[in-house]
C-alpha cells in the first residue's frame, strides 16, 4: 500500500541515489543514539567530580537514558505510523538537540538524570523512524536488504564508538562535550531530511491508544531493569518482583492489544509469515551480544590490567569484521542460498565466537578480541538479516510499530544476556574463589583493590586466583552461550524454512 502523503511513485520502484543519500542522512541518528549508550564510559570521572552525584544518582545518569528508550520504543513506533515518519523524526531530533545542550551544561546530577531522560525520550523516536523510512524508502527487496545491512553494521559499530569518543573528548575538553558532538550532526539532520526524507505514515491508523502507553512502560521497565541489576547485585527479592510486576503488565498488555479496536502494537503483525520468529531470534542474538560483552570489557581492564580508554581502543578492532558481515549475508541471499540457512549460520558462527572465548587464558588478548569480532559478525549477519524479513513481512503503514517490536526485543534480550550469562559467571567466579575476603568474592574489581591492599605474595596471589576465577567463569558462561546459540541455530532453520527472501512490498 502507498500512502498518499508519501513521495514516491510506485510501490516496486527502485531507489535511485536521492533515496541512497537519504540513507546517509538517516545514519546520522542512529550513529548517535546507539552512542550514547556508551558515551559516559570516560566522563564519568570528572562529572563526579564536578556535579558529586550519589551512588544512586550516578547509576541513574548511566541507567536512565536505556530504560527510558526501551520503555517508549513502542510507544514511538507506534506513534510515528500515525503522525507520520519524518514529521517524528525531525521532532525527536529537536528533542535530542535540546537535551544535548541540558546535559552538557548541567549545573547539579538531578539536572543531568533529567536531560539524560529526554535523551532517551528523543533516542525512542529516532531509532523506530529511521528503520520505517528504510522500509518505505527502499521497496526493491535487494536493495532494502543492502540498506538493512548498512542500518545494522552502524548501529553495531556505534556502541563501540562511543565509549572511543568519550575518552577522546574527556581527554581535550571537559566533560560537557561528549553531549555537544551531538549537535553538528542533528543540525545536519534537520537542513536534509526535509530535502530528501519522504512523509509516510498510515492513511488509517485508527485512535491512539493511550491506555497502552503506561501499559508498555509499566511491562518493559521493571523487566528491564529486574535483569539489568542481577548480574550485579544477585537475586535480590527486589529485582525478582520487579521481573514479575513486568511479567503481569505484560501480560495485561497483549490483552489490550487483542481486545483494542486500535491497538499500539496489532496482533495482525504476527500473522505475517515470519514475523514473529524474527523477534524471537532477534532477541536470542541480542541476548548472546551484550552476554559477551559483560566479560570482554572486564577482561580487557581487570585481567589485562589495561586502561579504560586503551580497552576501548582495542575493543574497537573487531568492529572491522562486523562490516562485511551484513553485505556477504545480504550477497548469499540473492544468490540463492536461502534466508533461514543464512541465518542459522550466522548464529552458528556467533558460536564459534564463544567457542574462541571459552579457549582464553588470562593474558589472550588476540583470542578474546577474536572471539568478539567473530560472535560479532555472526549477530550482525543474523539482524541484518531477521530485520529484513520482518519489515519486509509488515505493511509498510505498520513498519513503525514493526521495527520498534524488534528493537524492544533487541533492548531485552540484552538485558537479558548480561542478567544470565553475567549470573552464570559470577556463581563460578565466587565457588572458585572459596576462603577469599568477602569483599574480593563479589566482583573482580573489588578483588583487586582487596589485592592492593594486601602485602607481598598475598595481594599477588589473590590477584592471580581472582584473575583465573573470573576467566573460569567466563568459560562456563561460553560454553552457555554457545548452547543457546545452537539451539537458536536449529530454531531458524525450522521457523524461516518457509519465509521468502523476496517479500512484496
Amino acid at each position: 500500500m502507498t500512502n498518499p502523503t508519501s513521495t514516491t511513485t510506485a510501490p516496486n520502484s527502485r531507489a535511485g541515489r536521492k533515496e541512497w543519500t537519504a540513507l546517509v542522512v538517516l545514519m546520522l541518528p542512529l550513529l548517535l543514539v546507539s552512542m550514547d549508550v556508551s558515551v559516559l564510559y570516560f566522563a564519568i570521572p570528572q562529572i563526579s567530580a564536578d556535579l558529586a552525584p550519589t551512588g544512586t544518582q550516578q547509576l541513574w545518569i548511566f541507567d536512565i537514558y536505556a530504560f527510558v528508550l526501551a520503555g517508549l520504543l513502542m510507544t514511538m513506533g507506534s506513534l510515528g505510523d500515525r503522525i507520520g515518519r519524518r514529521k517524528l523524526l525531525l521532532t525527536g531530533a529537536v528533542a535530542f538537540g535540546a537535551a544535548s545542550v541540558c546535559a552538557a551544561y548541567a549545573n547539579s546530577a538531578e539536572m543531568l538524570i533529567a536531560a539524560r531522560a529526554v535523551l532517551g525520550i528523543g533516542g525512542a523516536t529516532l531509532m523506530p523512524s529511521t528503520m520505517a523510512l528504510v522500509r518505505n524508502m527502499f521497496r526493491d527487496a535487494g536493495q532494502r536488504a543492502k540498506a538493512i545491512g548498512i542500518w545494522s553494521g552502524v548501529m553495531t559499530g556505534g556502541i563501540a564508538l562511543g565509549s572511543v569518543m568519550s575518552g577522546i573528548l574527556v581527554e581535550h575538553f571537559w566533560w560537557g562535550s561528549v553531549f555537544l558532538v551531538n549537535l553538528p550532526a542533528m543540525v545536519l539532520l534537520l537542513i536534509l531530511a526535509p530535502l530528501l526524507l519522504p512523509e509516510f505514515k498510515d492513511p488509517q491508523p485508527g485512535r491512539f491508544d493511550l491506555l497502552s502507553v503506561p501499559l508498555s512502560m509499566a511491562a518493559v521497565l521493571p523487566l528491564v531493569y529486574g535483569v539489568k541489576e542481577i548480574p550485579s547485585e544477585g537475586f535480590e527479592p527486589q529485582y525478582v518482583a520487579s521481573i514479575a510486576v513486568g511479567l503481569v503488565f505484560s501480560l495485561l498488555f497483549v490483552r489490550r492489544q487483542r481486545r483494542s479496536a486500535s491497538p499500539l502494537i496489532s496482533p495482525a503483525l504476527f500473522r505475517h509469515r515470519g514475523f514473529g520468529p524474527a523477534v524471537l531470534l532477534n532477541l536470542i542474538s541480542a541476548f548472546a551480544m551484550l552476554g559477551s560483552a559483560y566479560f570482554t570489557t572486564q577482561y580487557l581492564q581487570a585481567v589485562l590490567g589495561m586502561s579504560a580508554l586503551e580497552a576501548a581502543l582495542w575493543a574497537l578492532l573487531p568492529s572491522v569484521l562486523i562490516g562485511c558481515a551484513a553485505p556477504v549475508a545480504t550477497v548469499l541471499v540473492q544468490r540463492g542460498v536461502h534466508r533461514s540457512t543464512v541465518v542459522a549460520i550466522g548464529f552458528l558462527t556467533s558460536a564459534c565466537g564463544y567457542g574462541l572465548l571459552a579457549l582464553t587464558g588470562t593474558d589472550s588478548l588476540w583470542t578474546v578480541l577474536a572471539g568478539a569480532g567473530v560472535l560479532a559478525c555472526g549477530a550482525v549477519i543474523v539482524g541484518s538479516q531477521l530485520t529484513d524479513l520482518a519489515l519486509g513481512a509488515a505493511p509498510a503503514e505498520k513498519a513503525g510499530a514493526a521495527s520498534s517490536l524488534l528493537e524492544t526485543g533487541q533492548e531485552f534480550g540484552g538485558a537479558l544476556g548480561m542478567a544470565v550469562l553475567g549470573s552464570i559467571g559470577t556463581a563460578v567466579y565466587r565457588h572458585d574463589l572459596v576462603g577469599a575476603p568477602d569483599e574480593a568474592r563479589e566482583t573482580l574489581g573489588g578483588a583487586l583493590a582487596v589485592a592492593r591492599q594486601l602485602p607481598g605474595r598475598s595481594g599477588q596471589s589473590l590477584l592471580v586466583a581472582a584473575r583465573e576465577a573470573f576467566t573460569s567463569g567466563m568459560h562456563v558462561a561460553a560454553f552457555a552461550g554457545i548452547s543457546v546459540l545452537l539451539i537458536a541455530a536449529l530454531l531458524a532453520a525450522r521457523a524461516l524454512r518457509n519465509t521468502s527472501a523476496d517479500v512484496p512490498a
